[in-house]
């Protein structure tokens, strides 16, 4: 069995909070839900790399913006893909530092999810790449 992809999913509001960690749970995604953005940057201080395979996050926060923690969770963990969601469209401006933005209510829980899959998939690396490092040093004792 694969081992859970671990999504660290940021907002303020319990409720949209506890209906996505649902969502993604039932998916089989492993969810660590924060209600602020200075809870998920203390995690994520401690937090191994790699551990975490995709930061979900509100852009409106009410003490750090999404963005700020995106921006600050990229110091932390420089491979750490991230996905800023917003109720309105007019805030896809403010979701620069993330690799993707989905508007609330204008995408479907199916577009949402195959969003992460990629980001996910993104973070983890084409197959061909890890087939082709792991058979470098075979190669290279054959042409010892």
């Amino acid at each position: 069995m694969r081992p859970r992809k671990t999504i660290l999913c940021v907002d303020d509001n319990e409720q949209v909070l506890s209906v996505r960690k649902f969502l993604l749970e039932t998916r089989g995604y492993r969810v660590l839900a924060m209600r602020t953005a200075a809870e998920a940057l203390e995690y994520l201080q401690v937090a191994m790399q790699g551990s975490v395979d995709l930061l979900m996050s509100e852009v409106i926060l009410s003490q750090m913006d999404g963005n700020e923690l995106v921006r600050r969770a990229k110091q932390l963990h420089p491979c750490l893909p991230a996905l800023l969601v917003s109720g309105t469209v007019s805030n896809f401006d403010r979701a620069v530092a993330a690799d993707a933005f989905l508007p609330k209510g204008a995408c479907t829980p199916a577009e949402m999810l195959d969003r992460i899959r990629i980001l996910v998939a993104r973070k983890r690396g084409p197959k061909k790449q890890v087939q082709s490092v792991m058979g470098a040093p075979a190669q290279m004792a054959v042409a010892s």
